[in-house]
């Protein structure tokens, strides 16, 4: 297989999304990653529904390209069978909680002990250290807990829980990815591994950037909806239109909002948004509200002012413009002869492995008898 990362190998520990998603990146760019999943159901999320095959669809988006062995990690035959692939690993990447790795003999230090120079990343909620490091939390948990989720969630009687998984993703996979590159550029100078601790929710940090300035400069720290970019600036709203759409209004700078103003006729009097916000912000309100989307989307394409209809996910992965840019000519098949859109990675062509070279998505244990030896497992693909 080409690719950027042509030749590593990964073992994969990992579920569910952070993880996964991370080795996703790593095995579009080429490298080889090996699931090691319980031979008992495998990761929790190929039995999510709805179904595409014989696993979950969310579970197919984000395994594309890898393979899998089914072990019991529990038992000394299962880490027996795992010693020769941890002899030949690049990168190992885990997602336990704390502690669960080297119960099972196979912490940094055991994996060290046998690959000097791996690279070893563990993902978890709270960090390997500290006093939540053993804390249950989910992505909406890490969220809060970093304050992200005071600065915009609505109202207290209809609190809205965020559209994105971006502890998951954002504060789980990126940074992990980030992290594994620059370890590997380092190995790749001294000859050393290394270890990587991610925790996602202090990762979303760099996402408060604005709100810890202001706050540790001004003594006033931002509050739920009351910022320029959370809903206090009539220049960066969400408007309804008459027909239950949604227009995305982002007239931040001066020259855009008076296109926007000067585009929906708005009252010169009120087109000075620092005397009264409010009134201004009613006042874009009633006039958006006016008229259906399909007569604004004309006139905000010729304003050109950072202003668009909210698209559904379906619509965007129609977009013309997305499909002139090939974002979605990646695609997914199963043993059905069923297709569907791969899931878009932000990697440059020149990067990732060739689209037709990639692997299908691996059955349980598909790869157990030919990368240790074992007919353990189910060979489906």
């Amino acid at each position: 297989m080409s690719g950027a990362l042509s030749g590593l190998r990964i073992l994969d520990f990992s579920t569910l999304l952070p993880g996964p998603m991370a080795t996703l990146f790593l095995a579009e760019a080429g490298a080889e990653v090996i699931k090691i999943e319980k031979p008992s159901g495998g990761d929790e999320m190929r039995g999510y529904q709805p179904r595409w095959g014989e696993d979950s669809a969310n579970f197919n988006v984000l395994n594309r390209g890898k393979k899998s062995i089914a072990l019991d990690l529990k038992s000394e035959e299962g880490r027996a069978k795992l010693m020769p692939l941890i002899e030949s690993a690049d990168i190992i990447v885990e997602q336990f909680r704390p502690g669960v790795m080297a119960r099972l003999g196979l912490s940094y230090d055991d994996v060290r002990a046998i690959r000097p120079d791996i690279i070893y990343c563990s993902i978890s909620g709270y960090g390997q250290s500290g006093p939540r490091a053993q804390r249950a939390g989910h992505d909406l948990n890490y969220q809060g807990d970093a304050g992200l989720l005071s600065l915009s969630y609505g109202t207290p009687q209809a609190p809205v829980v965020p559209a994105a998984l971006i502890a998951d993703i954002a504060g789980g996979a990126y940074p992990a990815l980030v992290n594994l590159l620059m370890a590997l550029r380092q190995r790749d100078q001294t000859g050393e591994g290394a270890y990587i601790d991610i925790a996602m929710a202090e990762t979303i940090f760099p996402f408060l950037y604005s709100a810890m300035a202001l706050g540790q400069v001004s003594g006033s720290y931002p509050g739920n909806g009351d910022s320029q970019t959370t809903g206090a600036s009539p220049r960066y709203r969400l408007y309804p239109t008459s027909d239950g759409r949604i227009l995305a209004a982002a007239p931040l700078e001066q020259k855009f909002w008076e296109r926007f103003c000067g585009a929906i006729g708005l009252d010169p009097a009120l087109q000075d948004d620092a005397r009264d916000p409010d009134a201004t912000r009613d006042a874009v309100a009633a006039i958006i509200a006016s008229r259906p989307a399909t007569e604004w989307e004309p006139v905000f394409d010729k304003a050109d002012c950072c202003c668009s209809i909210v698209q559904t996910v379906e619509e965007a992965m129609q977009s013309e413009h997305y499909r002139a840019r090939g974002l979605f000519d990646h695609a997914l098949v199963n043993a059905d002869g069923e297709r569907i859109v791969a899931l878009p990675l932000p990697i440059a062509k020149a990067f990732r492995a060739v689209p037709d070279a990639m692997l299908p998505v691996p059955g349980l244990g598909a790869h157990t008898g030919d990368l240790t030896g074992s007919d353990t497992g189910k060979a489906k693909t």
